[in-house]
């Protein structure tokens, strides 16, 4: 009796794993739909442009394309220009940026960053131009899966000069 109980019990188990598998091997899942990790970001502001010869604030245009590594990791490479409809001086740059996003498990999500590359300024013909850092913080709002919104402050400077400015930003990013 033993016998028969432990031969029904093996096949009814083995019948389950069956029927399992083949219910497994049916099984298709959803796909899984979601932007790549490159964007587009475009952003305007206001910006207090200092020199060696004036102080004034105008309004600062900029742009750029960037890649995101992970959920902490991003960098971009933009390109930016303080000055526009103002006469008395401007200032641009072409910066590479790295960013350190600090994940909230919601729609907001904080930063801190870095960049370095080349800026230029004129201030009533006297011109300067050279290695140009940039140092920025904000926080990045989730829109929708490809899109967010980004509020932050950066400071750029020119090294070795006396030309800098910081600068109030809003823009937005476009995943594809």
């Amino acid at each position: 009796m033993k016998f028969i109980t432990k031969t029904l019990l093996g096949l009814g188990l083995m019948a389950g794993l069956t029927s399992t598998s083949a219910l497994a091997a049916d099984y298709t899942p959803e796909p899984v739909v979601s932007a790549s990790s490159f964007y587009l970001r475009g952003d305007l502001g206001w910006s207090w442009l200092s020199t060696k010869e004036n102080d004034g604030s105008t309004f600062v245009l900029g742009g750029g394309l960037g890649y995101k590594f992970n959920d902490h990791l991003r960098t971009d490479a933009r390109i930016d220009y303080a000055g526009i409809g103002n006469s008395n001086h401007d200032f641009g740059s072409v910066l590479g940026n790295v960013y350190f996003d600090i994940p909230t498990g919601s729609v907001f999500t904080p930063y801190v960053g870095a960049g370095l590359g080349y800026g230029w300024s004129d201030d009533h013909g006297d011109n300067e131009s050279g290695v140009t850092y940039g140092l920025m913080a904000g926080v990045e709002v989730t829109l929708t899966e490809n899109i967010s919104a980004d509020v932050g402050y950066r400071f750029r400077q020119i090294i070795n000069s006396d030309t800098y400015t910081n600068e109030a930003l809003v823009g937005l990013r476009y995943g594809f």
